[in-house]
């Protein structure tokens, strides 16, 4: 009598850094069979995330994620990432969540099953296969900076240098990620996240102006480091730091700039205008699940021209990235505007333009899961609310993917003169 062989499930590569995709393969099935293929990860929080595709077996009994149709799950169409990007956590988690690495030096753990039938709950899996999924390449270098007041995370790839060099920086909601600069060291660029506001700090224009340069010289003056090669990569609040530095410093030059869904109604300063913000955020609408839209109240104040940088000043290569249906900053409309200021100024030819429709406010490396509104805990008021961010998951999800590789390629072509991708894991 012959011996009935197990369902085969493999992921390759096993291992990878996270903006690298995989393929997944499930062999030795009946022709014709349902099944269902499941990732699950345990975040840092403790809490369960999943994805999973509904699939039928073609005619040798096999499965793949890349080639195949997802007729239903958390995905559904031909995706090979679906499985990660379209995670969510499991029914019965607490609300407004958002996962987020915060220990780089370990991998993203994602468990890859494959189940029998369309109904897999209670299920035990026919085969399942752990996969890591990396921010940090093996040789990038962890440097901790605690240096004349600034603090940080400096990484640097793996080699000899000098190395190209960025100051990345985060949103409102202040503190320290590393997730994107160990990202970035990782495909070549020295890195430095900067943390920011945290309470009673930034008190004054002059600290603030001084902390953002001196963490810029930080990164210019590392013996590793082209010190004429210096940008600045910047998401929400850090967009808006990023334009600021650009268009006022009189000490920090970059020579890039890359901001994704900021605005620039800084004009008096960045913590200035902050608390500008602030102050009008009780004015800010609902939904219907009472999570708060900001796109207006920012909207307002960038109708006040003394409130907004002069982005005419700006003189070096600058992208901005904006998700159309972003509901906490009005990107598109912040991006129209900069461009009639720069082509009023003679700059717009420095200006390149990165618009996807239905795509949100948290615009972040390929293949993360994208969140509609999440918990956020409001500077200086320690008020938590939830903040739609906006978009739509496969539309948002797709803009993810396509604009990590466009603006690698533009870091590439300003900082190091040379649009090629680096080396994988």
């Amino acid at each position: 009598m012959s011996q009935i062989v197990p369902p085969i499930l493999s992921v390759a590569p096993i291992r990878a850094l996270v903006d690298e995709t995989f393929k997944v393969l499930v062999d030795n099935l009946s022709p014709g069979s349902p099944v269902t293929v499941h990732a699950l990860h345990h975040s840092e929080d403790q809490d369960y995330w999943e994805a999973y595709g509904h699939y039928i077996s073609d005619h040798r009994g096999r499965v793949s994620v890349s080639d195949d149709m997802s007729f239903g799950g958390t995905y559904t169409g031909k995706e090979a990432m679906g499985l990660l990007w379209s995670m969510r956590p499991v029914p019965g988690s607490r609300t407004g969540l958002r996962l987020r690495k915060m220990n780089v030096s370990t991998p993203m753990l994602v468990q890859i099953s494959v189940y029998r039938g369309h109904d897999f709950r209670d299920q035990t899996p026919l085969a399942s296969v752990l996969t890591e999924r990396w921010y940090m390449a093996p040789g990038v270098q962890r440097i901790e900076i605690n240096e004349d007041g600034v603090r940080g995370t400096l990484f640097i790839p793996p080699g000899p240098g000098p190395f190209p060099g960025l100051m990345d920086m985060w949103g409102g909601g202040g503190g320290l990620l590393e997730y994107r600069a160990a990202l970035l060291a990782s495909r070549g660029f020295a890195c430095l996240a900067l943390e920011y506001f945290k309470p009673g700090e930034l008190s004054s224009v002059d600290l603030e102006f001084k902390y953002f340069e001196k963490g810029f010289n930080i990164v210019k003056d590392h013996p590793k480091v082209m010190p004429d090669k210096v940008g600045l990569f910047g998401l929400s609040l850090g967009s808006s730091v990023t334009m600021y530095l650009a268009a006022e410093s009189k000490v920090v030059e970059p020579r890039c700039c890359v901001c994704v869904n900021g605005n620039h109604g800084f004009g008096i300063s960045v913590r200035e205008g902050y608390i500008q913000m602030e102050k009008t955020l009780h004015k800010a609408r609902v939904d219907e699940n009472n999570a708060s839209i900001w796109r207006d109240v920012v909207l307002q104040i960038l109708n006040d021209s003394s409130l907004k940088l002069d982005m005419g000043k700006v003189k070096c290569p600058l992208m901005l990235v904006s998700g159309v249906d972003d509901q906490n900053t009005p990107a598109v409309e912040v991006a129209e505007d900069i461009s009639q200021m720069m082509r009023a100024a003679g700059n717009e030819h420095l200006l390149t333009r990165l618009d996807y429709p239905d795509a949100g406010h948290l615009i972040e490396p390929p293949f993360s899961p994208h969140f509609r509104a999440t918990n956020f805990i409001v500077h200086g008021k320690g008020e938590k609310k939830i903040l739609l961010w906006g978009g739509q998951t496969k539309p948002h999800s797709d803009a993810q993917e396509d604009s990590w590789r466009k603006m690698l390629t533009f870091l590439r072509l300003h900082l190091c003169g040379d649009a090629s991708p680096k080396a994988k894991l």
